[in-house]
């Protein structure tokens, strides 16, 4: 058995691990690069198998998000044909996902194509989408749904199960057994693994009692989140500031989960008096989707949540909700001159409405960002938090007099301590443990981490493009 990482070795996107057993190969995620300027050039390399995607037999997915589902359209558009199995909450988020993100694609084609043309340009030179709307769409037929506990056989010698990560809505670490000659070889894969006795959703399941081959994510491998407690009094400081100052706050946050989760928090935080009453503008047409698909899956929320959602709709009054929809709604938000909480995407800040409130509300000292989520080298997000005073939105000079508040407690991924824990489940060291998904020092911290705890004989990590027989 061979296995490839092909994407997040030392990095934090692109998820995609080729394996490779007998006459059957099949993929673990298939997820996009974002961040900085190469991350283009890494997508088109990044299918480059050195053979027809056509000889791979099928794909599993761990859960929606982009870096790990953002180059599904682009392996249909290649000739893959076979299916791509997934929990039935993440097919209905990437129903919307993929289609928003070849939009995305398009439409900064589009606005390239008009900037060279203002400037007596030609075409030459502008890069063209990944993959189209229509491709994104065709690819949404490859999908089938798999339930958490089912067990699934999608070849003679594969079976896997899908188990609750607890990160976002249908996220799921994978558990894989490879027959062939000796005794059958158990993979588990964690996918990305969320924060225990956090809202919204349940804790993430616990892992088998042994592996053959452990493949763990690190994203947040180096450092201990904020308690609760702490990201709660740290919301309402932000609030009463700019309240204050008469500004409005802007919180830039990733349509699926994070959006869910920051109006969890505002809502109860309202309902234990921590807030005054406020008017929320949820400004992404993508989190208003899944926050749709989020109340249609009842059965993956805790039930915290689920009181919570009773008490919102018994006083509406105490949180004003407005999912904004059409573009010139969006438009006028940002003739508003305080008192607004915007919640809009890209949670990174490099696409989306949240650039356009962005360009409107960082040169006003009286207003304030909330970063609320993890932001990647090379993106605006992480130069805001990085403490840049001039940024560039549009290709136009920006300055940064907003107040930046960056909350590390609202992580959808387990930090340290949480990943430690989660490792601990495994009653014998597993027979290799690949650490993957997180930039190169957070990686290299977590593998010693793991050591220090655990004493595992043959911890590794990969590079991209290394591969590994088994």
């Amino acid at each position: 058995m061979r296995l490839g990482f092909l994407g997040a070795a030392g990095e934090v996107t692109g998820s995609c691990t080729l394996v490779e057993s007998g006459d059957t190969r099949f993929l673990v995620d298939c997820g996009m690069f974002q961040g900085g300027p190469e991350a283009r050039a890494k997508n088109l390399r990044a299918l480059n198998f050195g053979f027809d995607v056509r000889q791979i037999d099928f794909v599993l997915l761990t859960h929606a998000h982009i870096d790990h589902s953002g180059l599904l359209p682009r392996l249909s558009m290649l000739g893959y044909k076979g299916p791509i199995y997934a929990t039935p909450a993440t097919i209905d988020l990437l129903e919307v996902l993929l289609p928003d993100s070849a939009h995305i694609q398009e439409k900064e084609a589009e606005w390239q194509l008009r900037h060279r043309h203002r400037r007596g340009k030609d075409e030459r030179g502008i890069p063209a989408p990944l993959y189209t709307v229509a491709q994104a769409l065709a690819s949404l037929q490859l999908l089938r749904p798999v339930s958490f506990g089912v067990s699934l056989a999608p070849a003679d010698n594969v079976k896997v199960q899908f188990h609750d990560a607890g990160h976002i809505l249908g996220s799921a670490w994978l558990e894989i057994a490879v027959s062939g000659e000796g005794r059958p070889r158990k993979l588990v894969f964690s996918g990305d693994l969320g924060m225990p006795d956090r809202p919204v959703l349940r804790n993430p399941e616990k892992p088998p009692a042994e592996a053959d081959v452990l493949v763990v994510e690190s994203t947040y491998g180096d450092r201990t989140h904020r308690s609760l407690q702490e990201t709660e009094d740290e919301i309402v400081d932000a609030f009463e500031r700019t309240r204050a100052a008469g500004g409005n706050l802007i919180i830039p946050a990733f349509a699926v989960g994070r959006t869910q989760e920051i109006i969890y928090l505002l809502a109860d935080l309202v309902r234990r008096k921590r807030l005054f009453p406020l008017k929320v503008y949820v400004d992404s047409p993508m989190a208003n989707a899944a926050t749709r698909i989020t109340l249609a899956h009842p059965e993956l929320l805790d039930a915290e949540t689920r009181e919570l959602i009773a008490w919102q709709q018994k006083h509406p009054d105490k949180m004003k909700l407005e999912f904004v929809a059409d573009v010139e709604r969006s438009k006028a938000l940002n003739e508003i001159r305080s008192g607004a909480v915007i919640i809009s995407a890209s949670g990174m800040c490099e696409a989306g409405r949240i650039k356009y409130h962005l360009r409107e509300n960082l040169p006003r000292s009286e207003c304030s960002v909330l970063i609320a989520g993890f932001q990647a080298a090379g993106t605006l997000g992480r130069r805001l938090v990085d403490g840049a005073r001039l940024v560039n939105i549009f290709s136009q000079p920006v300055p940064v007099r907003a107040r930046i508040y960056t909350v590390g407690g609202l992580s959808a991924h387990a930090d340290q301590a949480a990943l430690l824990d989660w490792l601990g489940g495994f009653h014998s060291a597993p027979g290799t443990c690949f650490v993957v998904h997180g930039e190169a020092g957070a990686s290299a911290n977590f593998t010693q981490a793991i050591n220090e705890r655990f004493g595992w004989p043959d911890v590794r990590l990969p590079t991209p493009g290394e591969s590994f027989a088994r």
